[in-house]
């Protein structure tokens, strides 16, 4: 059984917030470096915080719920009821979290556009149901 938290406009908010937070972080971070390589895994960390908050986000604007505790597969299984792409782009998001945080191995060049591109979207998402 899905573990999840009843969220009203305040999580929500602070939701969108930390996801708003570490996608700035993660675009300074790749603006700012001198080679895109040397960062790509933080990178890619803080595109999955980013983008884990902001499915919190939408589930707690459009189901009135987040996923709580440390089984990401359900949150996205949560995030699904709402949308499979945004579901998509989180379980993409997961399966890259592993390999740029505790992996001794660089990310490659395309983990960073996708993990960039999942990213994206979810940001976009929360911020669109948020308002």
């Amino acid at each position: 059984m899905a573990r999840t938290r009843p969220c009203e406009a305040t999580v929500r908010a602070g939701r969108l917030a930390k996801a708003t937070q570490f996608a700035t972080a993660a675009s300074v971070v790749f603006d700012l470096a001198e080679d895109a390589r040397d960062v790509a895994d933080a990178y890619v960390t803080l595109c999955v915080h980013a983008g884990i908050a902001a499915a919190d986000a939408v589930c707690c604007a459009r189901l009135g719920e987040h996923s709580l505790g440390d089984n990401h597969h359900e949150a996205v299984a949560l995030l699904d009821k709402v949308d499979n792409q945004l579901a998509k782009h989180l379980r993409t998001l997961l399966e890259l979290k592993t390999r740029a945080g505790y992996s001794h191995t660089r990310t490659s060049d395309e983990s960073v556009r996708r993990a960039g591109r999942a990213m994206d979207a979810l940001v976009f998402a929360a911020q669109r149901t948020s308002t």
